[in-house]
């Protein structure tokens, strides 16, 4: 049996093993919860204001602090790689396939950096990057197993509402953050997931109410 994974699908494997072994492999799958429109209502107004600038052979002004970078040029491999039907793909010798979607991609000389648009209610807190470094090391992997080069760090750019001006507008702040690259830790969470499908459906987590509701409603999951 050969499966298929994303950055989404992976961060289930984080937050619970059963349930990621019981989507995989059972088709039971947790109970759709409400996703707010906003952040992808902000991700694609996002992308054609970037669009408009990598047109111009220019970065937006959020990123004039960035020196000796220009926006990945290239529309229609771009158009590919943000796909979340497509997106960068790689497939392993037994057929798994990992796919990621971005957001868009700098250029540095000749290297790729990954970067990465999120949209929050609050200001940053210390710790915020790091629930994005999985996503962002997993983007960086897929990058250098198509054989492109790609430097050992990812950028984030965070857009948080600052406040409303008299004639409506809503303003946003914007938030830089670089974080480096791990690469090896992308392939570490991919053997892991493989690991775990390929075994026994391991223990229910404590921590996990939708395990609990599987176990209540005695699904048939051996």
């Amino acid at each position: 049996m050969t499966y298929k994974f994303s950055p989404s699908s992976l961060s289930l494997l984080k937050d619970c093993p059963r349930c990621f072994w019981l989507k995989f492999n059972k088709d039971i799958k947790r109970p759709d919860s409400i996703f707010p429109s906003l952040p992808s209502g902000m991700d694609k107004i996002l992308k054609v204001h970037f669009d408009h600038f990598m047109k111009k052979g220019e970065l937006p002004p959020e990123l004039s602090e960035l020196k000796g970078y220009k926006l990945f040029d290239d529309e229609e491999l771009l158009k590919i790689w943000r796909s979340n039907f497509k997106g960068i793909q790689w497939t392993d010798k037994k057929g798994n396939l990992f796919r990621g979607a971005v957001d868009n991609i700098l250029i540095k000389g000749k290297k790729l950096v990954v970067l990465d648009y999120k949209t929050r209610g609050y200001p940053l807190k210390e710790d915020t990057h790091t629930h994005y470094q999985d996503q962002m090391d997993i983007y960086n992997f897929l990058l250098r197993k198509n054989g492109y080069e790609t430097e050992e760090y990812t950028y984030l750019i965070f857009y948080h509402p600052h406040k409303v001006e008299e004639n409506g507008h809503v303003c946003f702040n914007t938030d830089i953050i670089k974080i480096k690259a791990d690469v090896k830790n992308a392939e570490k969470i991919f053997k892991k997931a493989l690991k775990v499908l390929e075994n026994d459906i391991p223990t229910p987590s404590e921590e996990c109410g939708f395990c609990k509701w599987v176990d209540t409603y005695n699904c048939e999951v051996e």
